[in-house]
């Protein structure tokens, strides 16, 4: 029996002595928090410290993240200046600090460090409470400001995806406010004056367009490609309204601020001309196209139709004899696009003008 109670014994012992190092851990306590500025900006890299002799040494440091919070465990229960220090405060300053923080075993203590409050604020000379009132101000226009520009970005896209499925109303009417809300951005007076455009309120979208480009000018770094497609609008609302001439001006503008759609813009102005029937100007528009970007097949086409009216019927003989020019156009055409959408129609108008046709052509580049 007592050699039974002395194994007993050591073994309540020896369960005794495993269990110390756990109650030993249940004592200790975590403390978490997050430390900013006056202004509200968190303060990376810097140090939460926990002293029990006034701050003259640290028991236990914490290093704040890159938004400013901070987590330490194995903190013993017991209570402590809870002080803060950026990485370049001297050892014998705080920047922050709370003097009494209670730590309880097994807690979790949340210690903000908030240099927004009033406690904190009222400690700064008056200087440092105007930089900071000043500060405030202006980071609150800057907030302001990211905002509406956020909300005119999602405008924008929706402006641009209703003119691109021919929803010009919709457009017109976001792009209204928007410019009232920014008048001074020239992004927004194109899609506006697109929208107009195709709604054919041509005066209108005439006064956006060139407010576009005229804006655009006048920045420090002026947009090729938005002046580009301002110019390009601009030029057929001109045109349709019987402005020829600042028509092409308009076309030609575009082109020599952004060469590389030249060929696009001029092809255009081939079209429109086109389809308001003025033959001589879709020719000359063609020729400016072509000369731009040899390898577009609408031109061709459209400079052969503007110039088959040209064709002459022998009195004698009744055949017909089309300008060498149109003929050439036409050729052209079936070269550069030999399955093109109006390859069969050239094809047609070639042999009926007793013309020779290749029977087979080099694919030209896709358009």
């Amino acid at each position: 029996m007592r050699k039974t109670r002395f194994r007993l014994a050591i073994a309540l012992a020896a369960l005794l002595s495993a269990a110390l190092p756990m109650t030993a851990q249940e004592q200790t306590a975590k403390i978490h928090g997050h430390v900013q500025d006056p202004t509200g900006v968190p303060l990376a890299n810097g140090t939460v410290s926990l002293s029990q002799d006034g701050g003259k040494t640290a028991k236990y440091s914490f290093k704040t993240d890159a938004n400013g919070n901070y987590t330490g465990d194995g903190v013993a229960a017991g209570t402590y200046a809870v002080i803060y220090r950026n990485p370049d405060t001297p050892q014998d300053k705080v920047v922050d600090e709370f003097p009494d923080v209670k730590v309880a075993a097994g807690a979790d203590v949340q210690q903000d460090f908030d240099m927004s409050r009033p406690e904190y604020l009222k400690n700064l000379s008056p200087e440092q409470q105007k930089q900071i009132e000043e500060f405030k101000k202006k980071n609150s226009a800057i907030m302001k400001e990211n905002s509406v520009i956020k909300n005119l970005n999602a405008d924008l896209k929706q402006a641009r995806d209703d003119n691109q499925a021919k929803n010009f109303q919709a457009s017109e009417a976001l792009m209204q406010k928007d410019t009232q809300a920014k008048p001074d951005a020239a992004v927004l007076w194109v899609e506006l004056g697109v929208a107009q455009k195709g709604l054919k309120k041509y005066d209108d979208a005439v006064t956006s367009l060139q407010k576009a480009i005229d804006l655009d000018q006048a920045t420090k770094k002026p947009n090729p490609q938005l002046e580009g497609s301002a110019g390009d609008s601009l030029g057929e609302s001109l045109a349709r309204i019987g402005k020829t001439p600042e028509a092409q001006a308009a076309y030609d503008a575009a082109a020599k601020i952004n060469p590389t759609d030249a060929g696009l813009y001029y092809q255009n102005e081939t079209i429109v001309f086109s389809q308001l029937g003025k033959p001589d100007l879709t020719a000359a528009a063609a020729d400016k196209a072509i000369a731009a970007d040899p390898n577009r097949p609408i031109p061709y086409y459209l400079k052969g139709q503007a110039l088959v009216n040209q064709a002459t019927v022998d009195p004698k003989t009744q055949k017909v004899t089309a300008p060498p020019e149109c003929i050439a156009a036409y050729q052209k055409y079936l070269e550069v696009a030999p399955n093109g959408q109006f390859a069969p129609e050239v094809q047609q108008i070639l042999a009926s003008f007793g013309e020779k046709q290749q029977t087979s052509y080099k694919a030209g580049r896709k358009h």
